[in-house]
């Protein structure tokens, strides 16, 4: 029997051809996906499951990253980064290529500075850009962004730990919870109340990780079992008023900021999950025999790999629409949230439908479909709830 386009395609279906074609490339990125790919395999795809059960991975992956150029991809020439024609659409490309290890707690611990840094680069002085930028991006030092609170999470505007100035100092007194990467970090990027109520008395402190008065303690979480996650204590922690980050009580736009690039970020992760998931499922149907025919010859099973390259397919021309408007200069937080939940949502899907497909072996251990189908919580969660990226958007839309 001639095959027909569609049987053709599942056949050929993986991670690579389940992206669709697409006008954002160039020659650049190609490059850049060729050359990140070899670096994966190579010191990286070895070793997940072994630094997954260790619950961390080793301090000298930060140099090979940043010698590589992966750490530096996106960042100021002048403090050791590599930003010479590189644009957003690289950045998804990055997003793609670590999302094949199947393993986001790896992925988060190695590039925790991605949510840590630009605060920084963004609103810092000269003096702390020079000082902190070039030892992280050179993989010698670690930066975590501290924002969440035991008391809440998304609502950034009620944050309770608190700053008061005393001289040329800030004595910071509260607690962050879920830092990621908070148990290596040198640095934190941490979001502090230092006038009234709201979002108005919020400002950002870079806080030195060993002062005294900061204690920290390893939490056990469900996935990312690779990423270090701690809560942090402050306890009359005094921290220079230098390390001011932006100006007093101005601190609540360099977080908003950051954050429109986190989402766009963990969508492009979270879809680049979903084809993973995708990937693993098809091989398997394609191999396993059940009744007497393959499982993808199942039409149930088929239907399944249909609707799960719908919604990447989707997902994936979201993603890249909303990414061009942001290279383009526009602030389409509305798009960005919705987003988001689009992507945490197709991961979910997919992930969901993989394991139903794989069956037992996608529950073992060591299978990328289990490690994933660990971590859309914390996809699904972090960066913004589903929940409030709904009513973020609508708020946006003057709803």
């Amino acid at each position: 029997m001639v095959p027909t386009p569609m049987t053709k395609n599942i056949q050929t279906l993986d991670f690579d051809t389940s992206r669709p074609q697409s006008p954002f490339y160039n020659e650049s990125h190609h490059a850049w996906r060729r050359e990140l790919r070899k670096f994966v395999e190579r010191e990286m795809m070895p070793f997940v499951d072994e630094w997954d059960e260790k619950g961390e991975i080793p301090l000298e992956l930060y140099k090979k990253a940043s010698d590589f150029g992966l750490l530096r991809m996106g960042y100021p020439e002048e403090y050791g980064g590599i930003k010479e024609g590189l644009d957003r659409f690289h950045g998804i490309v990055t997003s793609e290529e670590l999302a094949r290890l199947g393993a986001g707690g790896v992925n988060a611990s190695l590039m925790v500075h991605g949510i840590g840094l630009p605060p920084i680069l963004a609103v810092g002085d000269a003096a702390m850009k020079q000082r902190i930028a070039p030892a992280v991006l050179a993989g010698d030092k670690r930066i975590s962004l501290a924002i969440t609170e035991p008391s809440g999470g998304s609502d950034v505007a009620q944050l309770k730990t608190r700053a008061i100035r005393d001289g040329d100092h800030f004595v910071v007194n509260g607690s962050k919870m879920f830092i990621t990467g908070g148990m290596r970090a040198d640095y934190f990027t941490t979001a502090v109340r230092t006038g009234g109520p709201g979002m108005g008395g919020i400002s950002l402190l870079l806080i030195e990780a060993n002062a005294p008065g900061i204690s920290r303690t390893n939490l056990k979480k469900q996935g990312w079992w690779a990423s270090d996650t701690a809560a942090l204590y402050f306890q009359d922690v005094r921290v220079p008023a230098a390390n001011l980050i932006g100006g007093e009580n101005q601190g609540f736009i360099g977080i908003m900021l950051n954050f429109n690039g986190e989402r766009l970020g963990m969508a492009a992760s979270a879809n680049a999950y979903a084809r993973v998931c995708l990937e693993d499922a098809v091989k398997w149907a394609r191999e396993r025999m059940t009744f007497g025919k393959r499982l993808a010859d199942h039409q149930v099973i088929r239907h399944k790999i249909a609707d799960m390259v719908r919604q990447i397919n989707a997902t994936q021309a979201y993603l890249e629409m909303c990414a061009w408007r942001v290279q383009n200069g526009e602030t389409p937080a509305a798009d960005l949230a919705l987003l988001k939940v689009q992507a945490t949502l197709t991961m979910e899907y997919c992930a969901r439908e993989a394991m139903q497909i794989m069956g037992g072996t996608g529950y073992m251990r060591g299978s990328r479909v289990e490690r994933i189908y660990r971590e859309v919580r914390v996809n699904a969660i972090g960066g913004g709830s589903e929940e409030i990226m709904r009513d973020l958007a609508a708020r946006q839309m003057g709803l």
